[in-house]
């Protein structure tokens, strides 16, 4: 994804249109606040990485947590944090 001003987006548009072309999501921003949002109308959105404890709910599009493997992967993580500090010296 590319974030351009207003006037960048107008004097460069034919650039911008061939990122979207190719896939890249370009935002228009006017006053640092986005406004549009240029993507292509072939080009497959790339798949969002969805982490390990998160689960896809097929009926509603929305997203369910599994607690469990979310707290599973919390603490291997928040162990290897610790580990990796110990072994620094802090």
């Amino acid at each position: 994804m590319h974030a351009v001003g207003l006037f960048d987006a107008k004097t460069h548009f034919s650039e911008y249109v061939a990122r979207a072309e190719a896939g890249e999501e370009v935002i228009i921003m006017r006053h640092n606040k986005p406004v549009a949002k240029l993507v292509s109308l072939t080009a497959k959105p790339a798949p969002q990485k969805i982490p390990k404890f998160v689960q896809r709910v097929f009926h509603s599009g929305g997203f369910l947590i599994d607690e469990t493997n979310m707290n599973k992967l919390n603490a291997e993580l928040e162990n290897e944090y610790i580990i990796e500090k110990m072994r620094q010296g802090r």
